[in-house]
């Protein structure tokens, strides 16, 4: 259980945080306590929730967190809506974001959908 880090959404939840964290670099500086910070919160919340599931003592306490890493999914989409509305990113690069964090999402459900089948 411990190979999270070599599965597939692990290596693309690391690439997107990655790339919202020079994204909102570029927000407003009122924003950082704000947007700026719960969308960071929500992006590094996916795969810290998906490797501590992974170190837990059984397969019940993973599936427990790789929920909860979904669930950072659906805030982080959130939050970035809430972005491209406010004008602090482009509505491509929205589109771009959204269909990323709905196949990282689609990818959670089917490592819980695995992990159910143990």
């Amino acid at each position: 259980m411990n190979s999270i880090e070599k599965l597939d959404v692990y290596k693309r939840t690391h690439l997107l945080t990655l790339d919202l964290y020079k994204l909102t670099k570029n927000f407003p500086k009122s924003e950082k306590y704000g947007l700026i910070n719960q969308i960071r919160r929500a992006a590094v919340s996916i795969n810290s929730n998906l490797i501590e599931g992974a170190h837990r003592n059984g397969v019940k306490e993973y599936i427990q967190f790789a929920g909860i890493a979904r669930g950072s999914s659906g805030e982080l989409k959130y939050q970035l809506l809430l972005a491209k509305d406010l004008k602090y990113i482009k509505k491509e690069k929205y589109k771009e974001l959204k269909k990323e964090i709905n196949d990282i999402s689609k990818m959670i459900a089917g490592l819980i959908r695995s992990l159910r089948k143990k």
